[in-house]
């Protein structure tokens, strides 16, 4: 009998371990400070821990000690590392968080950064310090200087509960930021009174799922710079909170929709009174008819939609596009399937520096008056498959340094006036495969330094014999993963 009790005993803490495993999510340090808390001691305490957990105690306080080893990591940190790791908890766990998100809300809220690369070096020094995995899921997008479309963060959840706690730490009203997560219609009791807290946070980040009504209380959030909404929900349209409407200090929005279906956005009209707000980023929602709401938005610099429905607002005829969006510099669409073709009043955009689309395979042609875009200096047109071709006005872009066509795959030339983007130095052309010859005009192209394409096209630039001319040709396969 005794044997036999060995044996159980053997087989019910191996299930033990397997259960412990399975509550750390595999994360590393946390399996360390709880094997080290629970060696040597009976399988009842194991247990016991176990059932604290599935009663909803966080491992963090269970007493192992890895709350204070996370702690003593993050009290090493400097400052700003320490408040950008904290302004991670504002997205949901076990979601990518797009760095390009990041590098929006860390420009407004500590230092503007131009092409990310603060942003980017916080990444970096967290990641090192095992704080978050930083993951490029297509590094060949990444060559283009200041492009970081498909880098994301992925945070364990053991860490995003940690930041969310740091950042609770302080009374509601002291908070630099302000984390809530609704299950259903489950509101705090302070949302729904009647005389709510002096909230001074400059991070507001709500999430709700797919239950929440979008019956929206009111908030007084003043000093609100940057607001992230995650939402899920099942209805057909997502309704922006009236509240934004006195968010005077707002200066990034990120709206992302976690749901399955594409939700058009409603009361799209708060955006008007936003006069500080200066990047906007939108996610899998459909942007309602822009000519019915007239929205103006001032001080605007930037605008990213991502896999959005746009269509009928970009087609819009009696949009007065420099009227309501005056100081735009910046438009980054990707992976907007339903975008037919950009439309004419987008070369009126003239304080435009930077105009990427991404991923977008409908559009065959580009708008004649591209060459208005005088001060454009990035054009990324990248798998855009089905364009045929650049206007010839691209000829007028005198300030263009950037210009990426990668991918897309029946272009089949390049324009006359090629040889008059008289600034260009970087020219990036991967699998353009129906590319047959390059204009003359190539060769007064004096300032251009690097083409990047491959071995095909490389062979019909080192016929125009160019000095100073780098050519990377080196086989870039991250366009199958």
């Amino acid at each position: 009998m005794d044997d036999g009790g060995s044996v159980l005993t053997v087989v019910e803490d191996e299930f033990e371990i397997h259960q412990i495993v399975k509550r750390c999510g595999g994360f590393p340090l946390a399996l360390q400070v709880v094997a080290r808390s629970l060696c040597g001691l009976p399988v009842e305490i194991w247990k016991s821990r176990l059932l604290e957990w599935s009663e909803g105690q966080s491992i963090l306080e269970s007493g192992a000690g890895l709350l204070d080893c996370l702690q003593s990591s993050l009290a090493s940190l400097k400052d700003k590392l320490k408040e950008c790791f904290m302004d991670l908890g504002s997205f949901p766990e076990d979601k990518k968080i797009p760095v390009t998100a990041l590098i929006d809300m860390w420009a407004e809220l500590y230092k503007p950064d131009k092409n990310g690369v603060h942003a980017i070096s916080r990444l970096i020094e967290l990641s090192l310090q095992s704080l978050l995995n930083l993951v490029v899921t297509r590094k060949g997008a990444t060559e283009v200087e200041g492009c970081y479309d498909d880098a994301f963060v992925l945070q364990h959840d053991l860490l995003r509960e940690l930041a969310i706690r740091q950042s609770s730490q302080e009374p509601m009203e002291e908070r630099k930021r302000l984390i809530l997560d609704f299950s259903g219609n489950e509101l705090p009791d302070w949302w729904t009174e009647e005389k709510q807290p002096c909230i001074r946070a400059r991070l507001l980040s709500i999430s709700t799922d797919e239950m929440f009504s979008s019956s929206w209380c009111d908030m007084q959030v003043p000093e609100v710079e940057v607001l992230i909404l995650n939402f899920q929900t099942r209805e057909n349209n997502y309704t922006l909170p009236e509240f934004m409407k006195r968010m005077d200090k707002l200066k990034v929005l990120v709206l992302t929709n976690y749901g399955f279906s594409i939700p058009e956005l409603t009361n799209f009209s708060v955006l008007g009174s936003l006069s500080s707000l200066k990047r906007i980023r939108l996610e899998r929602v459909s942007i309602p008819a822009l000519c019915n709401t007239m929205v103006e938005l001032k001080n605007l610099e930037k605008i990213t939609l991502v896999m959005c429905k746009i269509n009928q607002a970009f087609n819009s005829s009696a949009i007065q596009m420099p009227v309501m969006l005056p100081n735009l510099k910046e438009i980054n669409i990707d992976s907007c399937n339903d975008l037919v073709g950009l439309p004419e009043w987008l070369c009126d955009l003239v304080q435009l520096r930077k105009l990427s689309i991404s991923n977008c395979h409908k559009p065959s042609t580009l708008p004649e008056g591209m060459g208005r875009l005088g001060n454009l200096e990035v054009l990324r047109l990248h798998a855009c498959t089905k364009l045929l071709g650049l206007p010839d006005s691209i000829g007028g872009l005198h300030k263009l340094t950037v210009l990426d066509i990668t991918g897309c795959l029946r272009m089949t030339k390049l324009p006359k006036q090629m040889g008059k983007l008289c600034s260009l130095r970087k020219l990036y052309m991967r699998r353009c495969s129906g590319l047959r010859e390059l204009p003359p005009s190539i060769m007064d192209l004096k300032q251009l330094e690097k083409v990047i394409c491959d071995t095909e096209t490389a062979e019909l630039w080192e016929e125009h014999h160019f000095t100073n001319l780098k050519i990377d040709d080196t086989v870039d396969l991250d366009w199958l993963r």
